[in-house]
C-alpha cells in the first residue's frame, strides 16, 4: 500500500492527534512531555519504523520534535485495526519503544546524576548509536538541556559532567555530535541497568 510521506524539517514540531499512528520512514524523532512547573522532560527517541502517537500515551501533553530532517507516514486507527500486516508490522516497534520506555524509567530510578547520565549515554548508544573507527557516535546533536531533561538535573550539571567524560577521553565531540570511545564505555556496559540488545 502506497502512502504519501509527510516531511517536517529540524526543529520543527511535529502534531501529535489521537486518532492515527505516526511511523517514521527516515530521521529522527524526539518525545517530549512538559511538566507544571515549565520544564520539558525527554520521554524518548523514535527513528526509522518505529511509531508515535498521542494515541499510545496517556500524557496530557505529549510533543513530538524532528531532531533531524523527517518523513513520515500517517495511518489512521481504522487502517491499524482492520489490517493484520500492518498490525504485525507494527507491534515489534511499539515494542522496542516500551522497552526504551522501561529503560528510561530505571535510569531516571538512579541516585546519581552521574550513573544516570552514563547509562543514558548507553541508552542513546544501543537506540541511535552508529559505530565507526573511533566508537560510536551519537548521529544527532543533543543539547545538554535535551539531556538534563531526560536525567531530572541542571543544564549546569550536565555540562560540567560532560566536561568530565571529554577530558577522561571517555567521550569526543566532531561536527556537534557525541562520540562514546569504546574502550571507555564497554567496561561501562558490562555495568549497565540495560540489558544487552
Amino acid at each position: 500500500m502506497f502512502k504519501k510521506t509527510h516531511d517536517y524539517a529540524k526543529g520543527e514540531t511535529i502534531p501529535t492527534v489521537s486518532q492515527g499512528i505516526w511511523q517514521v520512514c527516515n530521521g529522527m524523532v524526539q518525545l517530549s512531555t512538559l511538566y507544571t512547573n515549565g520544564e520539558e522532560g525527554l520521554l524518548g527517541w523514535v527513528g526509522p519504523s518505529m511509531c508515535f502517537s498521542l494515541w499510545l500515551s496517556g500524557l496530557q501533553i505529549y510533543q513530538a520534535k524532528a531532531l533531524s530532517d523527517v518523513s513520515l507516514i500517517w495511518f489512521s486507527i481504522p487502517e491499524v485495526e482492520g489490517s493484520p500486516e500492518l498490525a504485525r508490522e507494527i507491534l515489534p516497534q511499539l515494542s522496542r519503544r516500551l522497552r526504551q520506555t522501561e529503560a528510561m524509567l530505571a535510569i531516571a530510578g538512579l541516585r546519581r546524576v552521574e550513573d544516570r547520565l552514563q547509562q543514558l549515554l548507553l541508552l542513546l548508544a544501543r537506540e541511535i548509536g552508529q559505530p565507526e573507527a573511533r566508537g560510536t557516535r551519537i548521529a544527532v546533536r543533543l543539547t545538554h538541556q535535551d539531556i538534563a531533561g531526560a536525567i531530572n538535573t541542571s543544564r549546569v550539571t550536565v555540562t560540567r559532567i560532560m566536561g568530565k567524560l571529554r577530558s577522561s577521553g571517555a567521550i569526543a565531540v566532531d561536527k556537534r555530535q557525541m562520540i562514546l570511545k569504546d574502550e571507555y564505555w564497554s567496561r561501562a556496559n558490562d555495568d549497565s541497568v540495560l540489558r544487552s540488545a
